[in-house]
């Protein structure tokens, strides 16, 4: 079963990922993939919205982990890029994904043997036309990947 998802705007994209956010529960990890640009962090501003965080989200590019502990749940977003290299076994994201919290994980290539093993991934497309149409399709791993998708899949766009 394939999930998709798709949005004409940043709005609709916000909008979709407070409607996640309900569903989150500590331990979560969503793991997002795509180009630069594609919404990553937009998702991930609407998903702290929702949790309860009023204070600005931001890609932690530079930083790679930003957390958010006052939300419902505390919110720990991280941004991979910068360790295209390597590196992300060095950081413990072991007791992040296995935590308090939900993570977001932008380009989680990069994650090397840190990968978690229960997660939903949620695949950023551009269209080539559009530049404001994003499409989201979405896979799951482990028991609790697959729970928090069919959760996701039920909701109505």
């Amino acid at each position: 079963m394939t999930n998709t998802w798709t949005f004409n705007n940043e709005d609709e994209l916000r909008s979709f990922a407070g409607q996640i956010a309900p569903l989150l529960q500590a331990g979560d990890v969503l793991l997002l993939d795509g180009d630069l640009g594609a919404g990553k962090t937009s998702f991930t501003k609407g998903l702290g919205l929702a949790l309860g965080i009023h204070q600005p989200i931001k890609s932690p590019t530079f930083t790679i982990i930003h957390e958010y502990p006052t939300a419902r749940i505390p919110l720990y977003h991280m941004d991979l890029y910068r360790l295209e290299g390597g590196g992300a076994e060095d950081l413990g994201l072991e007791e992040y994904f296995e935590g308090d919290g939900v993570s977001v994980v932008e380009w989680p290539d990069y994650l090397g043997a840190s990968a978690p093993y229960d997660y939903v991934t949620l695949y950023f497309h551009k269209d080539d036309h559009d530049d404001n149409r994003r499409t989201i399709t979405a896979e799951a791993e482990g028991e609790r990947g697959h729970a928090l998708l069919a959760s996701i899949s039920a909701l109505a766009q």
